[in-house]
């Protein structure tokens, strides 16, 4: 009987073990190396820490931001007024108003401004004197002030890298800050800062200039002048005023008629006649103000002036003076030879061309009518023109009983004394008229201010000169 062979072990079952054994031990140390190479490392530790930190502290800025915004959206509300609105002088002289009410205030130390500018006010008069007014207003930065019992934050800034082409003047912005719930407060101030702007001119005529191609209040506001204080020859004055009231109050009839809603008047005569006086008075009488436009000044062409006159404030006149002496044979000179970029057709078309503006009243004088070219006294450019001539015997009368009836500033005198006074100074001038010498009505004023009734009387034939 043969030995029976002892069975060969199977390698594949005798090798598989090593195998699993192998791969679990290699499996084992990759983890175990891991775990030592994060737990022994410093350096992985330290800036495995700090990007966490950084990580954390920005999602907490981000979120601080987003959230800050989002209150400020939800429980502030601002008001951004720049410099091209008219509120915004009203709001800075408002402002500066402020400051004594809130001196008065405990917290005034705290809340007082302390950046401030200046605005400087030059008035020129006639006679050769002028005068300058300071006011101090709020400065570029930020100001707190309180109204009503809101806080408000006033933020001024100025943009110096962005100047007006015209005027030269940086852009301003003064931005209002302050609770939502107090959002009703701006229209209560804002209104306030109108009537007190409006409060100053209450009862007083405001004369513009021409600043660039902007118009300005040029000196402080002025009295208004009594109608019946410009005497003219009978029926004059009258004749005018219900020529411009009658314009005033046809604006439909204007305009149903698709004709141009504008008026324009030429006033003549010599000077000191009172041209530019009644037209002050009527423009008060009226609660107008006054546009004087220069056409010689320097800088001004022909797209200005169509921007000035198409943009004259409301209730305005716009008074051209001396008109004659604008142009020279069509091309207009100053006094000095300057030739000015104003052209004659130029005018023309700014008066009644297709660029000229609507809703405007336009009044120009002149001591020589005979110089005018007819193209610019035409109808359509001049719908009226009106002679104001040197003193009639009926106007130095009336002047002279306004002047020294009741009684005179220099000695007592009768009212039966002034009638007779009054007749012999008609009778005088008269005279005077036949033999072709007449007398302006501002000597005569200026006449009877230096002199008592008596004395005018009496020396006022020095006064004539012979008519031209």
């Amino acid at each position: 009987m043969l030995p029976t062979e002892a069975p060969q072990p199977d390698l594949t079952t005798l090798a598989q073990p090593a195998t699993l054994s192998g791969n679990v031990e290699s499996s084992s140390i990759a983890p175990s190396f891991l775990k030592n190479f994060l737990n022994d490392n410093p350096y992985f530790q330290a800036g495995f820490g700090l990007m966490t930190l950084g990580v954390g502290l920005t999602v907490m800025r981000k979120s601080l931001v987003v959230g800050t915004a989002a209150l400020r959206r939800r429980m502030l509300v601002t008001l951004e007024i720049n410099n091209k609105d008219r509120a915004y002088e009203w709001f800075l002289a408002w402002m500066s108003s402020q400051h004594a009410i809130q001196a008065q205030k405990r917290l005034a130390p705290w809340t007082r401004s302390h950046q401030l500018s200046v605005e400087t006010t030059v008035e020129q008069r006639k006679n050769g004197s002028s005068s300058a007014m300071f006011k101090l207003v709020a400065g570029p930065g930020t100001h707190y002030f309180q109204y009503k019992g809101a806080w408000m934050q006033v933020k001024r800034e100025r943009e110096t890298k962005s100047m007006h082409l015209m005027s030269g003047t940086p852009w301003e912005t003064v931005t209002l800050t302050t609770l939502s719930r107090d959002r009703g407060l701006f229209p209560q101030l804002l209104s306030e800062a109108r009537d007190l702007a409006m409060k100053g001119h209450e009862g007083k005529l405001v004369i513009h200039t021409a600043w660039g191609i902007e118009w300005r209040p040029f000196g402080q506001p002025r009295l208004k002048r009594p109608l019946k204080s410009v005497v003219l020859a009978p029926g004059v004055a009258e004749n005018i005023e219900s020529d411009i009231k009658a314009f005033l109050d046809r604006r439909q009839w204007y305009a149903d008629r698709g004709i141009p809603y504008r008026r324009g008047y030429l006033l003549h005569g010599p000077p000191g006649s009172g041209k530019t006086s009644f037209i002050q008075a009527l423009a008060g009488s009226l609660s107008y103000d006054i546009c004087v436009l220069n056409l010689s000044e320097r800088g001004l062409a022909d797209d200005k002036l169509f921007h000035l006159l198409s943009n004259a404030p409301e209730r305005s006149f716009v008074l051209i003076e001396d008109i004659d002496a604008a142009f020279n044979k069509r091309v207009q000179t100053s006094e000095d030879g300057y030739q000015s970029s104003v052209t004659f057709s130029g005018f023309l078309n700014a008066l009644d061309g297709v660029a000229s503006g609507e809703e405007r009243i336009i009044f120009m004088t002149t001591n020589h009518v005979e110089k005018l070219d007819p193209a610019l006294i035409r109808p359509g450019r001049v719908d009226l023109m009106q002679l104001i001539d040197d003193a009639t015997p009926e106007q130095a009368c009336i002047l002279f009983e306004r002047f020294y009836g009741g009684r005179d500033i220099q000695q007592e005198i009768s009212e039966e004394e002034v009638k007779a006074l009054s007749t012999t100074l008609r009778t005088l001038i008269q005279q005077e008229m036949e033999n072709e010498r007449t007398v302006s009505m501002a000597a005569l004023q200026g006449f009877f201010i230096r002199n008592d009734a008596r004395g005018a009387v009496a020396k006022c034939r020095d006064l004539f000169t012979q008519r031209r």
